[in-house]
């Protein structure tokens, strides 16, 4: 990946639009619940800092790590990498990704936080891509819906590179 071959998917302008919105519905759905967000690390921390500062409620923020990439493709094993420092028992977790894909890691990273026995868990991604889904994932916040195409930016990375572009970019030669 080069990047002067990458192309403007989605505007910085766009995304933040999108980020209030999402932010408008968790603030209504949880107005009078004990959230905390679960962003995980490391794609998703761009985004959770928008979210959380976007959330017009009282609530909590940590991360997990969890690691499944190497390059643009998953490896098929999930690593995690840091567990939640906050207490999550009987509260109520949405936890935060970068781009839901195959569905392997954002299922292990519930059943991890189920573990922690909170009241309820939702999940609040930035990109729903569908392409490559191999297991069913319930996604009940998703600022953007893929089909198909590898992206970087807003968080999102190759090989740790490109996470600090602020819009969603993609390879012309690989395309959308």
């Amino acid at each position: 990946m080069n990047a002067n071959d990458l192309k403007l998917l989605i505007s910085p302008e766009r995304i933040q639009a999108r980020v209030q919105e999402i932010a408008h519905r968790i603030s209504y759905d949880y107005k009078y619940k004990d959230l905390v967000l679960i962003g995980i690390l490391k794609g998703s921390f761009i985004f959770t800092a928008d979210l959380t500062r976007s959330i017009g409620i009282e609530h909590q923020v940590d991360f997990i790590g969890i690691s499944s990439y190497k390059g643009d493709s998953s490896t098929g094993l999930i690593k995690f990498t840091k567990e939640p420092d906050i207490g999550l028992k009987d509260k109520d977790v949405v936890l935060v990704e970068d781009i839901v894909d195959t569905g392997l890691t954002i299922n292990e990273a519930v059943l991890a936080i189920k573990k922690a026995k909170p009241s309820s868990i939702k999940i609040c991604t930035l990109i729903d891509k569908q392409e490559r889904r191999k297991q069913k994932v319930q996604i009940d916040y998703a600022c953007f819906i893929m089909d198909s195409g590898f992206i970087v930016g807003y968080g999102l990375d190759y090989n740790e590179r490109y996470r600090h572009l602020p819009g969603i970019f993609y390879e012309e030669r690989i395309g959308k």
